[in-house]
């Protein structure tokens, strides 16, 4: 069996970092053959890693994907408002395609993307790695079993972590919903993916609320500068310090602005870059917190919620049904009966790879479909995604408009007209 190949468009953290490495795990099932990277430095070190000649290595994506076919499958990996176009143009080359979340903060050209799959017949797979890792598959076959009889009510916290917060979502690619997307699509339409995969029925309706309540300027301690190293005053008491960050604990989060991780450089990135600013003082406008309720076809209820002032990075589930309770968090599920009173309790194991061993699980099932591929859709197609990114979408369109309850149906419907 030869490896399928493929090409890379953006080799940052997620392309170069989260997805690529299962090719030099297994090269026997992958193998990298063109790349394209606008930061030269990244481009180089992909390229070298994975033996591709110079060639196939380009400053953008044009022309890699004007070219002919270079092989089986595009992984692309670009920022939010960068995704469309080269999704297109690889559909259009008969390219299966891996497509980093979200889709589009557009929701026509998520709608769009999902019909150029089909007319092209080509798989086209969102990245939604959480339905990939043992520990939403076990919740997944659990319900599927019928364990706890019919789902009636799910609560899920998604917490993000206030240095996550601090590092992605204030001073980071995410911080600014006009150039990326907004939070609730760009970090939590994994959540409302599962969701949607868990209870396994339309979702028809959602209201939300929430703001960015401290990161912004009427926050900002007397004495704080614009960057941490500007002898801000209140430094030393700031949880949200960036040299304390950076140069400490979240060292390896520091690749983000620079390939090497001296000390030296880490400084200078942090007098030179957004990834040194006091968080108060940023450009972000992203929430900060955000709830979601949900509600589906047969009646069955959701809530969610999205905080980033919590210490750790984990979420949370409870699942009520009409015969038990689930619940999951940190690898551990505990079932409990209400007939029996018994309780089950499920430990997933670490894994060797991100969100969960998500990240891998994504890739080898990628390369499954696409080597049986028969027109059948897969687990997070582009029409199943189009449906969980509907409903983030609505979610923050019911944000802005103090918690109006939308009806995702008329939601969807005004989409099409205007498609």
């Amino acid at each position: 069996m030869k490896p399928l190949t493929a090409i890379l468009i953006g080799a940052g953290a997620r392309g170069a970092g989260g997805y690529a490495p299962y090719a030099l795990d297994y090269p026997h099932e992958l193998r990298f053959v063109a790349v394209a990277e606008s930061n030269p430095a990244r481009l180089a070190k992909f390229a070298e890693a994975h033996q591709i000649p110079p060639e196939r290595q380009f400053l953008t994506w044009e022309p890699l994907l004007t070219q002919q076919k270079l092989a089986d499958i595009a992984l692309i990996c670009t920022q939010d408002r960068l995704h469309y176009e080269p999704a297109m143009k690889a559909l259009d080359r008969k390219y299966h395609v891996l497509l980093e979340k979200p889709m589009s903060p557009d929701p026509q050209q998520c709608i769009d993307m999902e019909r150029a799959a089909k007319e092209n017949d080509r798989l086209l797979t969102i990245c939604h790695v959480l339905r990939y890792t043992p520990f939403w598959s076990a919740i997944k076959r659990l319900l599927t079993e019928g364990r706890i009889g019919r789902v009636v009510s799910i609560q899920l916290n998604e917490n993000v972590g206030y240095w996550h917060m601090a590092h992605s979502f204030v001073r980071g690619n995410w911080n600014h919903s006009g150039e990326s997307s907004p939070m609730i699509l760009s970090k939590s339409c994994h959540d409302m993916d599962v969701l949607s995969w868990l209870m396994d029925q339309p979702c028809v309706r959602v209201s939300s609320f929430g703001s960015l309540m401290h990161f912004h300027t009427g926050n900002a301690p007397a004495g704080s500068t614009d960057y941490c190293l500007d002898g801000c005053e209140a430094e030393a008491t700031c949880p949200y310090s960036a040299p304390r960050f950076y140069l400490g604990e979240g060292m390896g989060w520091a690749r983000h602005f620079t390939e090497e991780l001296t000390r030296e450089n880490i400084i200078q990135g942090l007098r030179e870059t957004d990834y040194g600013r006091c968080v108060y003082r940023s450009d972000n406008n992203v929430v900060d917190h955000q709830v979601v309720n949900m509600e589906f076809a047969d009646g069955a209820t959701a809530m969610f919620s999205m905080s980033g002032l919590t210490r750790h990075q984990e979420r949370r589930i409870q699942i009520m049904g009409t015969r038990g309770e689930i619940r999951g968090e940190g690898g551990k599920i505990k079932l409990m009966d209400f007939l029996t009173h018994e309780t089950i309790e499920i430990e997933i194991p670490t894994q060797s790879t991100g969100h969960g061993g998500g990240d891998g699980g994504i890739v080898r099932s990628f390369l499954q479909e696409v080597r049986s591929y028969d027109g059948r859709e897969s687990l997070t197609s582009a029409s199943a995604s189009v449906r969980s990114h509907l409903m983030a979408f609505a979610a923050e369109e019911s944000r802005l408009n103090r918690g109006k309850s939308i009806e995702l149906e008329d939601y969807y419907n005004r989409l099409a007209v205007r498609g």
